[in-house]
């Protein structure tokens, strides 16, 4: 396996980096920025390039030269406005499956969020484009030939982890902390047994490896 982390200088893709390096997990740091891609080089960090509001051509030739065989979804505009949330966290995302279909990519995980198919919670959110972008990025995933897995992260916090957590077939609220979102993403990664699964989590009781396994 070699993962692709789209998105890998965001808060969850950079402990996400963290992670995979101390798992000894093969991975490629997909970043935006020439200043990003310089960092994580400098630390010996395979990188490649990938704008998500660039042309599906351009992002082919960027996934293509990753050769990555599984992609890992965690970008985002992190508030950067409604049309640029619009373009990443949906049409970015919706680009970046159908080019995994086309060149034969099968395994994609996707960071998602709660809520994102209870449209009843997107007013009182405050951020209801983000919802309806990432709502409609899950759905589009489900419907793909892609093995799948969509995690829902609780309210996020930049607390330390704590290698444990819940999951919740509906999300009846709490909080997790990022570094534990990313052991998730990591120990997904390896288990067969979350493909075509979506799950709620938030911080628990039980070991991150029993609960996903």
């Amino acid at each position: 396996m070699k993962a692709l982390i789209i998105g890998a200088h965001g808060k969850v893709g950079r402990l996400l980096v963290e992670e995979l390096q101390a798992q000894k997990i093969d991975f490629v740091a997909g970043l935006r920025k020439e200043e990003q891609i310089k960092k994580y080089e400098d630390k010996g960090i395979a990188t490649q390039y990938i704008n998500l509001i660039d042309s599906a051509e351009d992002i082919r030739a960027s996934i293509a030269a990753s050769g990555a065989d599984t992609i890992v979804f965690s970008a985002g505009a992190g508030g950067a406005g409604d049309d640029l949330t619009m373009e990443i966290d949906l049409d970015g995302a919706i680009k970046t499956m159908d080019i995994a279909q086309d060149r034969g990519i099968k395994r994609y995980i996707m960071v998602s969020a709660v809520y994102s198919d209870d449209p009843s919670k997107w007013n009182a959110s405050g951020i209801r484009p983000y919802y309806t972008a990432k709502h409609y990025a899950d759905k589009y995933l489900r419907g793909t030939d892609l093995d799948y897995t969509i995690v829902h992260p609780g309210t996020l916090t930049d607390d330390d982890a704590t290698g444990k957590v819940k999951i919740q077939s509906n999300y009846e609220g709490g909080s997790v902390s990022r570094q534990d979102v990313a052991k998730v993403i990591a120990q997904a990664l390896k288990t067969p047994s979350t493909i075509k699964k979506d799950f709620n989590f938030v911080t628990g009781d039980e070991d991150i490896t029993d609960v996903i396994e």
